[in-house]
């Protein structure tokens, strides 16, 4: 079965950073836009940004805009999402997925082969 695996999660103070990295270990990420969603306990699963197969075009969540940053390297196989400044607002489970098109806003039910998410802590 396709899917994707994140990694890159953790515990973080307030202010610091991370990067997450989204691979897939079956398919060609360069097929496809990859978008980044968040849940957040007790929350519906949001989406955080997206970049489209070439990385020309990208999308944020207002919430993040300023702060996060996705990229790709498609020789890797890999998208990143840079994370700075991050507060414990940002606390949540971390995905990515797959689709066709990088558009806005990004729906969780248009994307596909799901991870099982890495787990990002902003606390003191």
């Amino acid at each position: 079965q396709l899917h994707v695996v994140e990694s890159g999660g953790g515990l973080v103070q307030p202010g610091g950073s991370l990067r997450l990295s989204c691979t897939a270990p079956k398919f060609d990420l360069e097929l496809y836009a990859i978008g980044w969603f968040r849940q957040a306990p007790g929350k519906e699963r949001e989406g955080v940004s997206c970049i489209s197969p070439s990385g020309g075009n990208t999308n944020y969540a207002d919430s993040v805009k300023g702060r996060f940053t996705i990229s790709r390297d498609n020789a890797k196989n890999t998208v990143y999402l840079q994370m700075n400044s991050l507060t414990p607002e940002d606390t949540a489970v971390y995905y990515c997925a797959a689709e066709a098109r990088c558009k806005w806003p990004v729906l969780a039910r248009e994307y596909d082969y799901w991870g099982q998410g890495t787990r990002v802590t902003v606390s003191s």
